[in-house]
This record gives C-alpha cells, structure tokens and sequence, in this order.
C-alpha cells in the first residue's frame, strides 16, 4: 500500500511539477510595498506630437508597467499596461506598437498574488496602453473620476483606446473620485492625486515608504523625461492648459515632499527600477 502511494506521488510530481511548486500566497506586509511589472515596451519613433526633435531625446521607445501596492490593509493595482494576457501567443504579445514577452498574471503568481487578490484597481488614464489587462481586475473595487469612466464607456468610444480591454469594468464596484486627492487606505501612505488634462480625469499616484521614502507615479503626466526639463507639453492632450496646471501642482508635491517622480513611460530610467520579485518598502 505504502508503495502504490508513493508511485501515485511521484507520478502527480511528475505530471504537475509546476502545480506543485507554486509559490507560497502571499501575506500582507507589515508597511505598504511596491511592486514594479513589466508589462512591455512601446516602440514610438515620431516624438513631434510631444513638441520635440528627435535628438531631443535619449531614445523614442518607451517603458510600460503595471504596479501592485501590497498594503496591510489590502492591495492595489495601478495601471494595467497594454496587452491583455489572453492575446499572448507563442510566449509573446503584441498590440498596436507595442509588444510583451511577460504576461501580468504569471509575475503576479511568481511573488504570490492573483488577481482575485485585488481589493481596488486605479488606472492614471484610459488609454489603450494603460489599460490592457483590466479585465481581470473587474472583481475589485475601481476607484476612478466619473469623467474618466464616461469617457471610457463613451459612444462612439475614443481611438485612443481598446474598450475590449476594460469591458468587464462596466459592472465592477465603482468609487468616484470627486476631490484632489484620494487617501485609498486612509493612514496617508497611498494618495491618488487629481492631474488632470492628458485626459478629462488622468491621475497620479503618490506612494509613502518607510524605506525609500516618497514617490510619484506619473501616468503620462510626462512621457519623455525631456518633456519635463524642457517644458513641453504634447500637441495631443485633452486640454493643454490643464495639463500645465496639473504638472505645477505635481511639481510642487514633489519638492515639498522630497517624492521621487518615476515617468512611467521613461525607458531609461524606468531601466534602473527594480522590477519583481524585488520590490520598494
């Protein structure tokens, strides 16, 4: 008997190795974590819709990422990169001009999350590639400006998204976002920040940690980290003057706090983060 059940034993091993070794789930961390994914890269070459030359730029490709906050009181996804992971064929993904070789699902499963896991799901804008993966997020509570959302579920609905990618949202527990700021857990530590004009309701995200201090996730309140040291501001935004506005409020976040400002779409610096399993405390 005993030796039929290790036969069956090493057999189910065989089988399912990787079933078997899962990570472990996992546990809430004692202070607010952040963990960076890389959600692919996006292969921009005409850099004139952003008011600069070509060699203006250190390069015209772009990052994309997807963030996961893990707090003691729960978690939070913030922006959901381009390429939904159900389009991944023959380990890669490809959407518009950009491309993945890393689907979100399986580094969320690699440090111990799914995406049930997820008690609230912020996005800094509805475009096509900050919102690829949504969908699986639409069992947890999305916290978003009414703006935003409209714009979202708009007909006929804008270009510069994919509504196939955040469908399941119409039907997700919804918080609307009607102040300048959002304090998500309420102890000061995971702030979304109002900045609007790249869209009608874009948004940053500002991250108190114990050990790396403060940062700001930009959204695409810059693109190119030359937007920001030359004072350019793209011919595409939604309204311009707004933009202007919301980047002097962030601007002065920032030197009031000490916050790092990470421009998500950076590729050059965005290179120099440490992406999971490492994470920021």
């Amino acid at each position: 008997m005993k030796k039929a059940l290790l036969c069956v034993t090493v057999l189910l091993a065989a089988v399912v190795p990787d079933a078997m070794a899962q990570p472990a789930k996992a546990r809430p961390p004692k202070t607010p974590r952040l963990y960076i994914f890389d959600c692919g890269t996006l292969y921009a070459t005409d850099t004139s819709a952003y008011q600069l030359k070509k060699e203006e730029v250190a390069t015209t490709t772009m990052s994309m990422a997807c963030f996961l906050i893990a707090h003691p009181k729960g978690n939070l996804i913030w922006d959901a990169g381009a390429i939904p992971d159900g389009s991944f064929k023959s380990g890669e993904g490809t959407m518009r001009n950009s491309k993945s070789t890393k689907t979100l699902t399986a580094q969320m499963t690699e440090i111990g999350y799914s995406p049930a896991d997820i008690k609230y799901l912020a996005l800094s804008h509805f475009h096509w590639d900050h919102v690829g993966n949504a969908n699986l997020f639409a069992g947890a509570t999305w916290l978003t400006p009414k703006a935003e959302r409209d714009v979202m579920f708009g007909d006929p609905p804008s270009p510069r998204t994919e509504p196939a990618s955040f469908s399941a949202l119409r039907n997700s527990k919804t918080v609307f976002i009607s102040k300048d700021e959002y304090d998500v857990f309420g102890d000061k530590t995971v702030i979304i920040k109002a900045a609007p004009g790249h869209s009608p309701g874009h948004q940053v995200l500002y991250l108190k940690l114990a050990k790396t201090g403060p940062v700001v996730l930009s959204g695409d309140l810059y693109h190119y980290p030359e937007e920001r040291t030359l004072s350019r501001v793209p011919t595409t935004e939604f309204n311009a003057g707004q933009t202007v506005i919301s980047r002097a409020a962030v601007e002065a976040l920032v030197k009031k706090t000490g916050a790092q400002l990470w421009i998500q779409h950076d590729f050059t610096g965005s290179g120099k983060l440490k992406k999971a399993p490492q994470f920021y405390e």
